[in-house]
C-alpha cells in the first residue's frame, strides 16, 4: 500500500481531531445560551451530514435498482433509528445527583450521541476506502484526485462532529484532555474502516447503501430524540433555532461543493 493512499484513509481522522481540539479554546463550564446554539449547530450539522453524505449516496448507488431504489436507504435508515431506540430502551436510565431530569440523564445523551457519531464514522471511512480501492484496481472513472478530494471533504465535515462529541462531555465536568480523546477515539473508527474496505471491497460494496442509511438513522434518532428537545427547552430556545440553520446550512455547503 502506498504512501498516498495511507495519507489519504488518514485524512478524515484528523479533521476529527481538531474539532476535538476546540475543547481546549472553552472553559469548562459553557452558559445555558451557549450549549442552546451548540446544540442546535450540532443539530444542523448532523441533519445535514445525515442527507447529502449518507442518504443521498445511498439512493444514488442504488439506482440500478430502478423504482425499488429507495429500498436500501429506507430499510437501512429504519434498522439504524430502530437500533438506537433499543439501546434507548435497555439502556439503564441513568440519573446525575442533584440533577434530575427526568427519566434520561445529559450521560446518556452524550453516550449515544458519541455512539451515533462513531457510527456515522464507519460508513465514510468505508466510503474513502471504495473509492481508493477502485484507483488501486485501476477502475475506470476514478483517480488519485478524486479519492483524495472526497478524504479532503470528509475531513472537513468531520471537524465539527469531533466538537460535537467532544464539547458536550466537557459541559458535563470531564477534564479537557479525557474528552479530547473521546473526540479523537470517535474518529479513529474511519481508517481502520477504510483499510478493512480496501481488504475487502468486493464483498462490502454490494451493502454499501444499507450502511450509509443505517448511520443516518442513528444520527437522525439523536436529533429528534435528544439534541431538538434540548435546544428548545427553556427561554431564547430561537438561539438553537438560528444555530440549527446555519449548521445545516453550513454542512450543506460543505457537501454540495466538495461532494
Amino acid at each position: 500500500m502506498t504512501s498516498e493512499v495511507i495519507l489519504g484513509l488518514l485524512i478524515p481522522f484528523f479533521g476529527t481531531s481538531l474539532g476535538a481540539a476546540m475543547v481546549f479554546f472553552f472553559s469548562k463550564q459553557i452558559s445555558g445560551n451557549l450549549q442552546k446554539i451548540f446544540t442546535g449547530f450540532a443539530a444542523g450539522v448532523m441533519v445535514a451530514a445525515s442527507f447529502w453524505s449518507l442518504l443521498q449516496p445511498a439512493l444514488d448507488s442504488s439506482e440500478h435498482m430502478g423504482k425499488l431504489s429507495f429500498i436500501p436507504a429506507a430499510v437501512g435508515f429504519l434498522l439504524g433509528i430502530g437500533f438506537l431506540l433499543f439501546l434507548d430502551e435497555v439502556t439503564p436510565h441513568m440519573h446525575m445527583d442533584n440533577q434530575m431530569e427526568g427519566p434520561k440523564s445529559k450521560l446518556k445523551r452524550t453516550t449515544k450521541l458519541i455512539l451515533a457519531v462513531t457510527l456515522h464514522n464507519i460508513p465514510e471511512g468505508m466510503a474513502v476506502g471504495v473509492v481508493y480501492a477502485g484507483w488501486m484496481a485501476g477502475h475506470a472513472g476514478v483517480s488519485q484526485a478524486a479519492a483524495l478530494a472526497l478524504a479532503l471533504g470528509i475531513a472537513i465535515q468531520n471537524f465539527p462532529e469531533g466538537a460535537i462529541v467532544s464539547m458536550p462531555l466537557l459541559a458535563e465536568g470531564m477534564p479537557k484532555g479525557k474528552t479530547f480523546w473521546y473526540g479523537v477515539l470517535s474518529g479513529a473508527v474511519e481508517p481502520i474502516a477504510a483499510l478493512v474496505t480496501i481488504l475487502a471491497a468486493s464483498a462490502v460494496v454490494p451493502v454499501l447503501p444499507y450502511l450509509l442509511a443505517f448511520a443516518a438513522g442513528a444520527m437522525f434518532y439523536v436529533v429528534v430524540e435528544e439534541l431538538i428537545p434540548e435546544m428548545s427547552e427553556g427561554q431564547h430556545s430561537n438561539l438553537g433555532t438560528i444555530a440549527f440553520a446555519f449548521g445545516f446550512v453550513l454542512m450543506m455547503i460543505l457537501d454540495v461543493a466538495l461532494g
